[in-house]
């Protein structure tokens, strides 16, 4: 019976010791990721990085990592056309990541996510002083729209103009806003002018590479993009 119980107490303390040891691993990898994303990425603040699963040993064992999840409250800073602009609530889940035994690169077979857009963000992608982009309330299904206004001329004119806007994703990689309609008021020329105002596209870049921009939404606070991609490189 006192063999029995130091087997089992043996046992109990060989399985703590594991157990410590694993979460330890776990620690040790999730702030050598976080560096390294964080280096690569050029970011100002270190992600935080939670690595899934049980025991983890032995997901290093077979250098692949079955679910990890990045937030980045501080957000990433993108390209829009020529101008950088800052996306931020990054969040990400990514599944069966391949890392090298130095943890000094890591690509994600599949990934999903979210990340936001402010409108004084979107305003500064237009790449245009007279144009400002706001929450436009909801359409008659229900749905978020965006508010356009820009100052144009015609006829030597100039005139402050405002157009209800829906905003999409095309491409994978760009925010395209364009006006539900735009009301000529009779005057020659000047729907041309509007939409050369209140209608762009945007190409975001700089995220990390193989995320692609999958829907976007608005919100009374900005645009809720949805993201997603396969063999996303994360470090290295």
């Amino acid at each position: 019976m006192r063999a029995i119980r130091a087997l089992l107490i043996t046992a109990i303390v060989l399985a703590a010791l594991f157990v410590a040891a694993d979460r330890a691993a776990v620690y040790f990898a999730e702030n050598q990721v976080a560096d390294k994303i964080r280096s690569s990425q050029g970011l100002s603040g270190t992600p935080d990085v939670s690595i899934k699963g049980f025991p983890f040993l032995t997901q290093v064992a077979s250098s692949q990592l079955d679910e990890v999840e990045i937030k980045l409250d501080g957000g990433v800073t993108a390209g829009a056309g020529d101008r950088s602009i800052k996306v931020s609530g990054f969040d990400a889940t990514l599944h069966d990541v391949r890392v090298s035994s130095s943890y000094t690169s890591a690509t994600a077979g599949r990934a999903s996510g979210t990340a936001h857009l402010t409108y004084e963000e979107l305003t500064k992608a237009t790449g245009d002083p007279d144009v400002s982009v706001g929450y436009g309330g909801k359409d008659a299904t229900g749905g978020n729209q965006v508010k356009v206004s820009g100052k144009v001329t015609v006829m030597g004119q100039a005139s402050q103009q405002s157009v209800i806007s829906t905003v999409t994703v095309v491409n994978g990689d760009t925010v395209r806003v364009r006006a539900n309609e735009v009301p000529s008021q009779g005057i020659p020329g000047l729907e041309r002018k509007i939409r050369e105002k209140t209608d762009f596209d945007r190409k975001i870049t700089g995220l990390p590479r193989g995320i692609k921009l999958d829907t976007v939404v608005a919100t009374p606070n900005g645009v809720d993009i949805t993201l997603t991609g396969t063999d996303v490189n994360l470090a290295g």
